[in-house]
């Protein structure tokens, strides 16, 4: 038995009918990590999930869920919870009745006495309590996220599987469920979530698997992830334009983009480059005088590296 690994998958293929949704996927997740899961619309991520989650078996490959072999289907291995394509909500029940009610598809033996308590506690955690006796078909996408997140929460997982946990909150929220991952992961609970937002896999996931057309294209470390592009697009603005203009176009390895809508006299400047290549650009300003006021990416370097290694892929015949 692996007793490092909440996840460990190898060589998974999954077919509906002719399809390959996945193709030869290894995936593996340590205990106590939240591992992000990213890709294209129909690159495979949601089937990943389900297989996770116990709903649907792989066609070829092994599957180990908490060290053990995953055989059963149709229901969520022990230890784990979660959701794909939103979670399943009773409309008509309040958010605490939805909790009850699934407590009470849940009980075993003397666990439902405890059902309470545990269901004012996951309300409490994703920040719900005050709208505990309100019924479900008045909450906006994000709480109905967030109520999804407490229904996973009510059996204590080792390990919860996520689809687009943020999906659909404000910023407030967002911090909010990213602060309760945080603190799971801290106290040893395996997290596998799905996002299509850069941002929250960076602000959460110590590493990520990226799928394209059913295949992993990058699995590892973010900061490897972030190394796999080393160019860059930056939008500069400068006290001098038309100035700035000319040295970037004079500094070997900064390509101006002529195409971004800007013209001489333009007040931002936008450029392609690696990052040496921008700290001689840089310099260059400052030489001249030209006073730099802001020099940011124009998308973040794992977002570029996405962009990079899916469109790679997906033009890649099988």
């Amino acid at each position: 038995m692996d007793t490092l690994r909440a996840v460990r998958a190898c060589g998974i293929t999954k077919y509906f009918g002719d399809v390959v949704a996945l193709d030869g996927v290894d995936l593996e997740v340590t205990q106590g990590q939240i591992h992000g899961l990213a890709g294209p619309n129909g690159a495979g991520k949601t089937t990943l999930l389900g297989l996770l989650l116990g709903l649907a078996v792989a066609d070829s490959g092994s599957l180990h869920i908490l060290g053990a072999p995953l055989t059963r289907t149709f229901s969520a291995p022990d230890g784990v919870a979660g959701f794909v394509d939103g979670p399943g909500l009773y409309p008509a029940l309040t958010a605490r009745q939805n909790l009850a009610a699934l407590a009470a598809l849940r009980a075993r033996g003397g666990r439902a006495a405890r059902s309470g308590a545990r269901i004012d506690d996951a309300l409490d955690q994703v920040g719900l309590t005050a709208v505990a006796d309100e019924r479900a078909r008045g909450f906006s996408l994000g709480m109905r996220q967030r109520l999804g997140l407490a229904a996973a929460l009510l059996t204590g997982p080792r390990l919860l599987v996520l689809d687009e946990p943020s999906n659909g909150l404000d910023p407030a929220g967002k911090q909010h469920v990213h602060a309760v991952l945080t603190r799971l992961a801290r106290d040893g609970t395996s997290i596998v979530l799905s996002s299509h937002r850069m941002d929250d896999l960076e602000a959460l996931c110590s590493e990520v698997t990226i799928l394209a057309t059913g295949r992993v294209v990058f699995s590892g470390p973010l900061r490897e992830l972030a190394a796999e592009k080393r160019e860059l697009r930056y939008r500069l603005r400068t006290g001098d334009p038309r100035a700035a203009r000319r040295t970037a176009a004079e500094t070997t390895g900064i390509r101006l983009l002529e195409d971004a809508g800007a013209r001489q006299d333009a007040e931002v400047v936008v450029v392609d480059a690696d990052v040496a290549a921008l700290d001689e650009l840089v310099a260059g300003l400052v030489r001249s005088g030209i006073a730099v006021r802001e020099l940011t990416p124009v998308m973040s370097p794992l977002e570029a590296a996405f962009i990079a290694l899916t469109d790679q892929q997906e033009a890649t015949p099988r």
